[in-house]
């Protein structure tokens, strides 16, 4: 039994790990899919772990005072973990959002006491579709905004506090709900934050860590951005070097189309009843492809990234 928490803050860990047996058979598959389901954390996503960690960080450091604004660049689930925290702690929160990502994001923050800057995208971008030009306004804004609010910026893609919540927490919560059966771990890469951490942990005991981008953006591998525009919102945003990601031993990368992702995301909600976003369809998709490939008839875990609630909006609960 869990016990009582101090507040919400608290409830940021220990989401349940799942076999997607159903699934595999569904696609005829030889091994398991283990999913840890952070949709289910406070904030509908994994998110959550690195928020919580980034403020209690810089609390311990003397980097954030009482009551001083937080600042941060989100795609919406980072801004909604540290809208929370931010609440319960006592701190002015600002996110910094491409106006690209789906309005549900936007509309959970300022439920959560945020206050949202949403930033036009670059031309020629579409809606729903958040590229690394994109990305790059909601950068200069989020800068400018740290500057006259003097506030304290977050720093998702930067601050160590951000691996090390899953190196600290979401890979052994993983590598002890599954009993040491994992054999490969694969994620989407945003930040880089969830795969470093991962991978570093899951180094240690032979496990192999994939990154997974989209078609025509998956730079990580070392191919050009053709396409950088994608449906995956929270990451895929064509970026490399990643600063979380240097020195990190991967197996290989993966690429999945935004149909695949799609598709995935709702045999995942047809087959096992969860209800997950476009990333997390990326990952399952990525997981299915190594079981049929290099990783047949082994235990691949992935993370169910945040939650189908926040993309009721777009085209991937389309009637």
């Amino acid at each position: 039994m869990t016990p009582l928490q101090g507040s919400v803050i608290g409830a940021m860990e220990g989401s349940p790990l799942v076999a997607l047996d159903r699934l595999t058979a569904a696609l005829g598959l030889e091994g398991r899919i283990l999913a840890k389901l952070d949709y289910l954390l406070p904030g509908f996503s994994k998110k959550d772990r690195a928020a919580r960690r980034i403020i209690e960080d810089a609390l311990a450091a003397g980097d954030l005072a009482p009551g001083q604004v937080v600042v941060e660049l989100t795609s919406g689930n980072m801004g909604t973990g540290l809208a929370i925290v931010s609440a319960v702690l006592g701190h002015p929160f600002v996110a910094v959002m491409s106006a690209g990502n789906s309005a549900e994001r936007a509309r959970m923050m300022r439920a959560l006491g945020a206050e949202v800057v949403l930033v036009p995208q670059a031309p020629g971008s579409r809606p729903g579709e958040v590229s690394g030009a994109d990305l790059d306004l909601v950068e200069e804004a989020a800068q400018a905004i740290t500057i006259e609010r003097r506030a304290f910026r977050a720093d998702q893609f930067a601050r160590s506090g951000n691996p090390a919540a899953h190196f600290d927490a979401t890979a052994p919560e993983i590598w002890d709900q599954s009993g040491g059966a994992v054999t490969a771990f694969c994620d989407f890469v945003g930040s880089g934050g969830t795969l470093a951490g991962c991978a570093r942990f899951f180094v240690q005991h032979g496990v192999r860590s994939y990154a997974v981008e989209p078609v025509g953006a998956a730079v990580l591998a070392g191919k050009a951005a053709t396409t950088p525009d994608h449906p995956i919102q929270g990451g895929g945003y064509a970026r490399a070097p990643l600063a979380h990601l240097e020195g990190i031993t991967l197996a290989g990368h993966l690429a999945v189309t935004g149909d695949e992702a799609r598709e995935t995301a709702r045999l995942l909600a047809r087959t096992e009843g969860i209800f997950a976003g476009f990333s997390s369809g990326a990952n399952v998709a990525a997981a299915a492809r190594l079981l049929a490939g290099p990783e047949r008839g082994g235990v691949v875990a992935a993370v169910i990234c945040d939650s189908g609630l926040k993309y009721l909006s777009t085209d991937l609960w389309a009637e």
